[in-house]
């Protein structure tokens, strides 16, 4: 059995934060930001906005392109390093919110590559011939771990969430292959310090600011573009298509120099990338199902399709997974 999309969709909070809004809060300018990033502004949460918040909006909007009660669906997983709360999980916030009383869920923490692991883990689910409708979502609410006083991280971070349904496939559409790796060697490299067990919360942990986000970026950016490409090469060579087979990449929206820089090593045209970086920054676990419902919109694929969807994240996590496109709404 093999597992197909059947519809998708996204969510980005109303309030929007330019470059020049962070000209007045750190020191950079819209220049510099544009030209290292490729970003013009982000999303950022409302007061009392949450990352189950989010995903709830993304749930409803599934749930009625595809003409389906909450009731039906089997499952809920979400890739998200921000979490409302540590417990109860995010996902069983959303089942809540969305009453799916017949559905049970987690959630996934795997950084940037946290929507490509919950799509793996929902696919399998539903291969398995045990559960019919798996929802998955990729969201995060950055500017919750975001210090507005680093320029160096505040300006490449946006908020917002996508989702997927996933179903049985009736054809030989679907989800083909994936390869997915972790090498826990870089955690140091991007991390939140503090929050957790080994450091929890406590006055010194938040004098010190260790509840934000650090990353030292050039080992990032090297590593990033290494992983998402080779692992995109050899997927594509295990299923034997050539580059030109693909009608639709979309990597992880980290930076645009990142997503460039993988295009020219595994030789892309642009046509075959979606890149929506500019407006909506790096949402982390949100980045790719954003992008894929954008294209969605945009009518950038068709039936039929190969698309390939690429992440690389903190942990480090990254890998590489091969669709061919299928009715979706």
């Amino acid at each position: 059995m093999r597992t197909t999309i059947t519809a998708v969709a996204k969510y980005l909070p109303e309030r929007v934060l330019t470059n020049s809004d962070l000209e007045k809060m750190v020191n950079t300018s819209d220049e510099w930001i544009l030209s290292r990033t490729g970003i013009s502004e982000r999303h950022i949460v409302s007061d009392g906005e949450a990352t189950s918040d989010m995903c709830t909006r993304v749930a409803e909007q599934i749930l009625e392109k595809r003409g389906i009660s909450s009731k039906e669906l089997d499952v809920i997983i979400v890739g998200t390093v921000t979490p409302d709360m540590l417990l109860p999980s995010t996902a069983a916030l959303i089942q809540n919110q969305i009453s799916a009383t017949n559905a049970w869920g987690f959630d996934l923490s795997a950084a940037c590559s946290g929507f490509l692991f919950a799509l793996e883990s929902g696919s399998k689910l539903v291969e398995s011939g045990k559960y019919q409708k798996v929802l998955v979502m990729g969201a995060d609410t950055m500017s919750s771990i975001i210090d507005y006083e680093d320029r160096e991280t505040c300006i490449l971070f946006g908020d917002g969430a996508g989702g997927v349904l996933l179903e049985p496939s009736s054809n030989d559409s679907g989800i083909l292959d994936s390869l997915l790796y972790t090498d826990g060697g870089g955690g140091n490299f991007l991390k939140m310090p503090a929050g957790g067990s080994q450091h929890p919360a406590s006055h010194d942990t938040v004098n010190k600011r260790l509840h934000y986000i650090t990353q030292e970026g050039r080992e990032v950016f090297r590593s990033a573009i290494r992983g998402m490409a080779d692992a995109t090469s050899e997927l594509l060579k295990l299923n034997k298509l050539r580059i030109e087979d693909i009608r639709l990449f979309i990597p992880h929206q980290a930076n645009k120099r990142i997503i460039d820089s993988c295009t020219e090593r595994l030789g892309l045209t642009p046509e075959q990338v979606m890149i929506n970086i500019e407006h909506c920054a790096n949402t982390t676990g949100g980045t790719i199902p954003i992008a894929l419902a954008e294209a969605v919109e945009t009518n950038r694929i068709s039936t039929g399709d190969y698309v390939v969807l690429a992440a690389f994240g903190a942990g480090y996590t990254w890998g590489s997974i091969l669709i061919r496109w299928d009715n979706c709404t």
